[in-house]
């Protein structure tokens, strides 16, 4: 088995369809005002797109975008994202995991699953999150972690049925000798974030970790590279994080880039090779680092 995937986030798609008053009201307030002034010089479509077409050079298996597609949760932001995630590819061939600027506020969260059920569709008998995608010998497994939060919050949450249901898609995706990878959105290790931007749960998911395992769980939501490793039952778990997609480079976080996974399987049994593309100083595409993981 040799299965090559792709891995990006954050691409925050802008700029954001002027808003009406009904729609800013409550936390959507701060969070236009913080795209008009910060956030919307700091993310840029060009340099989005020059990823994803670099991305489709590297002609990979499967595609996983770990949320924040959007901003503050306007449907017509929602619709917008629709179509940019269409451009990655088929929904078959990408995976999806919502953000907390995805479930910006409470009355967005229906529509937001509705939109995106083409890219979580589940192999499982329950629909909705954790889904379980079966692809070339990789289990795909895909949690929600976007709640709505109160102004200046950005903390993400599993609950203990979504934890319950990982255990279980883990343990089947084990014995089916599956590569499993786990995808989410805020990083799920205690520490991952800073305070009022991290896993609320992060410790009950350690502990999944520790009993069941995992082969490589990926991340975004901090717009840095990083790599931790939790422990499981036989091996430690690599814990990936990526940068934004659409991140301008020489800004206040590290230029846009996406991660590439070679996962092989063979006598020696299973190894993943990290390969991270981004952009360098001179404003060109290049492999930044490979890590045997």
């Amino acid at each position: 088995m040799n299965f090559r995937l792709a891995h990006l986030s954050d691409a925050h798609i802008g700029p954001i369809p002027r808003p009406n008053l009904a729609e800013l009201l409550g936390k959507r307030v701060t969070g236009y005002v913080n795209w008009l002034y910060k956030r919307g010089d700091q993310h840029d479509m060009g340099v989005l797109a020059k990823i994803v077409a670099d991305m489709k050079s590297q002609t990979p298996d499967h595609v996983v975008m770990t949320g924040d597609i959007v901003n503050i949760g306007l449907p017509g932001e929602i619709a917008l994202a629709k179509d940019w995630l269409s451009i990655l590819g088929a929904p078959s061939d990408v995976s999806f995991t919502p953000g907390n600027h995805d479930a910006y506020v409470a009355s967005v969260t229906d529509l937001l699953h509705e939109v995106f059920a083409p890219w979580t569709t589940s192999e499982t008998e329950v629909a909705g999150f954790p889904y379980l995608r079966r692809r070339g010998g990789v289990a795909l497994i895909g949690l929600d972690t976007g709640v709505p939060t109160a102004p200046f919050v950005a903390s993400g949450r599993l609950g203990a049925e979504q934890l319950a249901a990982l255990a279980e898609l883990l343990d089947r995706a084990k014995a089916e000798r599956l590569a499993r990878v786990v995808c989410l959105h805020h990083p799920p290790h205690v520490g991952g974030a800073r305070l009022l931007r991290g896993l609320e749960d992060a410790t009950k998911f350690e502990d999944v970790i520790a009993r069941h395992g995992a082969e490589l769980i990926l991340h975004g939501h901090n717009h840095k590279p990083s790599l931790h490793r939790l422990t499981g039952p036989d091996a430690f778990a690599p814990v990936v994080g990526v940068a934004s997609a659409s991140a301008k480079p020489g800004g206040h976080y590290p230029g846009a880039a996406y991660n590439l996974y070679e996962i092989e399987r063979n006598d020696d049994g299973l190894n993943i090779l990290l390969r991270r593309r981004g952009f360098d100083e001179t404003g060109e595409i290049i492999e930044l680092e490979s890590i045997k993981l």
